[in-house]
């Protein structure tokens, strides 16, 4: 049988998937696509630089071997890799072959002259210097054990597990940590920091906010101490710099964090950093600044979904000592979806307010303590609102639902909007059916009974109805 690139790829992912982790094989190998086959070359598309480069660095070893298995000992790899431009927001693509070199080839030690001087003295280093003592500034409470990972964030938590392990050693160097407010940013830079002093005490690390550091940098030019300032940030073996967006407009503050960041840099040690946007999107801040914040990887943290939402509430409420029904969080995880800060917040009002009253916590309760959270909650159910949600679940555009298509999706939610209109609003049969595309009442009729009968016969069509009455009741 001729083989394509989709099934050579496919076979290689088999034996892969039997070597490594589920959460790795997730994480690194799932997100791959196979692009094309060539004699005995096979070209996969990877979707950034870092992901070739990690690749090259841990599994290319297993990825030689799948290859010379599949297309035997000629067999090569050959990388596609998205690109992103700075000036606009299409990403191009470039091949790069494997080097096949991986881990196997970054510890080669370099030659050394036989006839060295042994007394040779360090110009970098200065005598009777004693080792600096720096209180870290970081919240013990912030580490990778109540950090809930997700499809959000599971790149941005890979790579930070990966920094903590080998600070300064990895290509993610600096790290950049971006997203939207309260999704976990400085969460996760505390925990990698929390966990190297846990593995490597010695290590000098610092957490500082932008605004910290402007504010050091302008009492150092105040008091005629700017080599002083310079010096002590210059010995951090791991800077955590939060919210590096906050320099933007400030030219001689930003001048002196890349002299910085250059130091740390040349030197091996780890930066990282975080910010609310993307290197590409910061206004305000020096290309020479921006382009460096670009070395490393730049891993985004998103709003989490509803599984990733109830699983941070069940965190909390596990680590408060405190049990809550699973509609409850569901509740709350369902009506709550900006970011995480917000949801632990709803969450410790409600705690509040239960505690204070001596009550249970149910869902009454919740739905009336959280009034000023909740954006659903005076959410009229209305055929709008309905037909809205069916679409939204099912992926379908409501003009669709409204329209003659006879497609079976298209129907499907059609009948479902029409049945669920009937049993939640006050509407009659025939402004039903006017309201979806002009039919009349015995096709309401007929698709109530329709969506009845498959309730009673289809288990799964079943659990698609439950799952709307459910967004329903929680709104």
């Amino acid at each position: 049988m001729e083989k394509t690139c989709t099934n050579v790829w496919n076979s290689c992912l088999q034996i892969i998937k039997d070597n490594i982790p589920a959460q790795s094989f997730k994480t690194w190998f799932e997100p791959i696509k196979a692009l094309r086959i060539e004699g005995s070359v096979l070209t996969i598309q990877v979707p950034s630089l870092f992901f070739y480069e990690w690749l090259e660095e841990h599994y290319v070893g297993l990825l030689r071997k799948t290859i010379k298995k599949q297309l035997g000992d000629e067999g090569r790899l050959e990388y596609n890799i998205v690109v992103e431009q700075s000036s606009s927001n299409k990403p191009y693509t470039t091949n790069m072959p494997s080097t096949g070199n991986g881990a196997e080839g970054k510890n080669q030690s370099m030659p050394v002259p036989i006839a060295i001087n042994k007394d040779i003295k360090n110009p970098f280093v200065i005598p009777g210097l004693k080792k600096l003592n720096v209180d870290p500034q970081l919240n013990r409470n912030y580490t990778f054990e109540n950090f809930v990972e997700g499809d959000c964030n599971r790149l941005a938590r890979s790579a930070g597990y990966a920094v903590a392990a080998k600070p300064g050693g990895t290509s993610f160097n600096p790290l950049m940590l971006y997203g939207g407010v309260g999704l976990g940013k400085t969460h996760l830079a505390h925990a990698i920091g929390n966990e190297i002093k846990k593995t490597l005490p010695d290590k000098l690390v610092l957490y500082v906010s932008c605004e910290k550091f402007t504010q050091q940098f302008v009492d150092a030019l105040k008091h005629n101490n700017i080599n002083d300032f310079v010096n002590f940030y210059q010995a951090i073996d791991v800077l955590i710099m939060d919210d590096v967006h906050n320099f933007a407009g400030k030219e001689k503050t930003q001048d002196f964090f890349f002299h910085i960041f250059n130091h740390l840099h040349q030197s091996g040690k780890q930066l990282i950093i975080t910010s609310d946007k993307a290197p590409k999107d910061l206004a305000g801040l020096e290309e020479r600044l921006l382009s460096r914040f670009k070395w490393g990887l730049s891993a985004d943290l998103q709003v989490p979904d509803l599984e990733t939402r109830m699983a941070i509430l069940k965190n909390k409420i596990y680590q408060d000592g405190i049990e809550l029904s699973n509609e409850v969080v569901e509740y709350v995880a369902h009506n709550i979806d900006n970011n995480v800060r917000e949801l632990e917040g709803a969450m410790v009002s409600l705690l509040a307010q239960s505690t204070l009253n001596r009550k249970d916590i149910d869902l009454n309760l919740a739905k009336q303590m959280l009034k000023n959270f909740v954006k659903n909650s005076t959410k009229e159910i209305s055929m709008e609102y309905i037909q809205s949600l069916v679409c939204e679940y099912f992926e379908v555009p409501i003009e669709m639902v409204k329209s003659q298509t006879r497609k079976r999706e298209i129907v499907q939610a059609r009948q479902i909007s029409m049945y669920l209109a009937k049993a939640h609003t006050k509407s009659s049969l025939k402004s039903i059916g006017h309201f979806f595309g002009g039919r009349d009442h015995s096709t309401v009729i007929y698709a109530c009974q329709t969506v009845e009968d498959l309730i009673d016969t289809d288990k799964k069509f079943k659990g698609y109805v439950a799952d709307i009455q459910k967004k329903l009741k929680m709104s």
